[in-house]
């Protein structure tokens, strides 16, 4: 399966398998290629419609690593889920010499937190592949977080939602002068990404006044921390929070749910499509 969609019939569940020591949620697994392979066909079996592989932490403090580094912990583990499941694998990078490097090992989407403004190659990369590339809104500039440490800074807005949308729809236009097509260029806005929790719930709130004519919507809010901040729970205990989180997001029109935890998304996924879209026994 590439990297199209039937876009508008359900809500498709985005799997996470990340290959990094650090990862905030707790689930990195280093270059253990056998556990990343391991997780990925239980997430296939569980079922996820597509997985995201990446290799270099997102979380608050984390250290930037080396192209090569990150290409070594997600290159073989996406050439060995190539040849064991036949689902779309997704890239989680922002460098587009990893990017292709993951295409070429059998990844048919690019998911870039940094919307190209960390590396504009990027959508030159997805494009010449025949690829699919997901612009996330993430307001910092790469310089600033490197200066920082890793650290997201919290923006400031004066509208919110107006100024995510622009951005997002800034993104989406450089993609398409790559040589993308619309359909291909999935927008996520970002969910926690240099936000506050109740930025990131706003967000979610108003999704619809998100969505950019011809492109899918990706939400991520799994185990985000403005549901620890609701519910005053760790990581490893926002299972439920994110049920309700992705029930929100399924009502707000998303096209896509990034999750860890695939088998309870997918019920609440489907439950949410048949109240939205309509149920047919």
């Amino acid at each position: 399966m590439g990297p199209d969609f039937p876009w508008g019939r359900r809500t498709f569940i985005m799997g996470i398998v990340n290959c990094t020591p650090d990862s905030f949620s707790g689930d990195g697994l280093g270059d253990d290629v056998e556990a990343a392979v391991a997780r990925g066909c239980a997430l296939v079996a569980a079922g996820a419609d597509l997985l995201d592989v990446g290799g270099e932490s997102t979380r608050p403090g984390a250290v930037p690593v080396p192209a090569e580094v990150e290409a070594a912990r997600v290159v073989p583990v996406i050439a060995a889920l190539r040849a064991r499941t036949a689902v779309p694998l997704s890239v989680d990078t922002g460098k587009a010499a990893v990017a292709r490097r993951a295409l070429e090992a059998g990844a048919c989407i690019v998911n870039d937190v940094w919307g190209l403004r960390h590396d504009r190659r990027l959508a030159a990369v997805a494009a010449r592949a025949g690829a699919a590339l997901v612009v996330m809104h993430n307001r910092p500039a790469r310089a600033a977080v490197d200066r920082l440490g890793g650290m997201y800074p919290e923006a400031a807005y004066r509208d919110l939602v107006g100024e995510v949308r622009a951005e997002l729809a800034e993104s989406a236009a450089w993609a398409r002068e790559a040589g993308l097509p619309p359909g291909r260029v999935w927008l996520d806005p970002g969910l926690g990404f240099g936000k506050t929790p109740a930025q990131s719930m706003e967000l979610l709130r108003r999704l619809p006044e998100l969505r950019v004519p011809g492109h899918p919507l990706l939400v991520g809010p799994s185990r985000k921390s403005f549901i620890g901040r609701v519910l005053d729970l760790p990581v490893g205990e926002r299972t439920d929070g994110t049920a309700a989180a992705v029930a929100l997001a399924v009502a707000g029109g998303a096209d896509a749910v990034r999750v860890h935890d695939v088998l309870p998304m997918v019920r609440v996924a489907r439950v949410a499509d048949a109240v939205v879209r309509g149920w047919t026994p």
